[in-house]
């Protein structure tokens, strides 16, 4: 099937691919959007759409071939990564390598490529079960090694959590192993970063805010971070390094780490957008480059000059009522969006619902994004919105 405009192929079509459907668009893209789920959310976003299983790489292909598809992009998702990786090394796609792919979308492959590269890491290991893990020192993070999210993450401080941690994980994984690691102290950030022509560029950090534990679940974001400068120097040269060692090349890069006395330690990484509006929406507020039109520019195989610069702050937080709490009025999305720094705004909950406990970025029920000129300004508007919206709602 010919088209008059180069046509890209979307790999999912779910609310985290909105965004780049959208800059792809604007570029003037014929999008073809793939996803397994036959109601998938934004298949109306796409010009073409067409259901095709994740792991079926003979669909895929079918789909490439039918719509003459110039470049393969996702965003904030790691699950298509190893299909497009094999997409691209057979139709000639910048993309890449399978290799890349499958280290940086397996938890502990990807810690063994820290290692011999130099990253400063957390230690680790597999285990099949909790009794294997009796010798170490508590308090420590069980994770699965194929999933994203936050989901299946957990800190233990006993053995009892452990036992029942590991249990979590192994319902989110498709493995026989799950990691466990030691529990690295202090503030969490995440990098944006370009591979491209050979080198790695920081765009932006990020600055985390998260569930207390035992989940460590997302819960806002600031940009830029409050970072000292000799601590972006190290990051820059740490995120090069990651980029060597995993081979990134034709991709962005969400990395997150965490920094304390002792250092910086690179908690992980993966060769594409970040999520949470980190890429989509907070980085080109605040520096004024639009990662998603960089990656699909980068996927057509065309060159890129990203100049970040110091824009404005800006950050989204993710609402956390008390659990158990009930719905008592649900707010005027028009009318919060007109407040002052108010960027967007969306809230999923209904009059009547009772508050869950967030263990995931899958059970969030809204969100508040801002842009101020400075960083008491964006913190300030986030306290007093967040106290009016709890006020409201409860």
């Amino acid at each position: 099937m010919s088209q008059s405009k180069k046509s890209v192929l979307i790999f999912g079509v779910g609310p985290l691919q909105k965004s780049i459907i959208n800059c792809a668009k604007l570029m003037g893209l014929y999008t073809v959007g793939i996803d397994p789920a036959a109601d998938a959310v934004c298949k109306d976003d796409v010009d073409a759409f067409e259901v095709v299983g994740g792991q079926d790489f003979e669909g895929t292909c079918a789909v490439v071939e039918k719509y003459d598809i110039d470049a393969i992009v996702t965003a904030a998702t790691d699950k298509p990564l190893v299909m497009m990786a094999r997409v691209a090394e057979k139709y000639g796609f910048p993309f890449y390598s399978i290799e890349t792919a499958q280290w940086s979308t397996d938890k502990y492959q990807m810690k063994q490529r820290f290692i011999e590269g130099g990253v400063p890491c957390a230690r680790g290991r597999l285990i099949h079960s909790a009794d294997e893990a009796k010798d170490l020192y508590f308090p420590i993070i069980v994770k699965p090694r194929d999933n994203s999210g936050s989901r299946g993450v957990k800190l233990c401080r006993t053995m009892e959590e452990l036992e029942a941690s590991v249990s979590e994980a192994f319902e989110v994984s498709k493995l026989d192993t799950v990691l466990v690691e030691e529990f690295i102290e202090g503030p969490e950030y995440s990098i944006e970063s370009l591979h491209h022509d050979g080198k790695s560029e920081v765009i932006q950090f990020t600055e985390k805010k998260t569930t207390e534990f035992p989940y460590n679940v997302e819960l806002g974001h600031i940009q830029p971070a409050n970072i000292s400068e000799e601590n972006k120097q190290k990051i820059c040269e740490i995120v090069s390094r990651i980029g060597k060692a995993l081979n990134f090349e034709n991709c962005p890069s969400h990395t997150e780490l965490k920094i304390n006395e002792r250092g910086i330690f690179v908690i992980e990484t993966s060769p594409r957008l970040g999520g949470d509006y980190i890429t989509s929406t907070l980085t080109p507020l605040s520096t004024g480059v639009n990662l998603e039109d960089e990656l699909l520019k980068i996927s057509l195989g065309e060159n890129i000059s990203p100049t970040p610069k110091a824009v404005q702050y800006s950050g989204v937080r993710f609402f956390s009522f008390e659990e158990g709490s009930v719905i008592k009025h649900v707010p005027n999305e028009e009318f919060v969006k007109g407040w002052p720094h108010v960027v967007d705004f969306s809230f999923s909950l209904k009059k009547g619902d009772k508050v869950n406990r967030i263990t995931s970025s899958l059970n969030r029920y809204g969100q508040l994004i801002l842009q101020a000129g400075n960083r008491d300004a964006i913190e300030e508007a986030f306290d007093k919105y967040e106290k009016l919206l709890v006020n409201d709602c409860l």
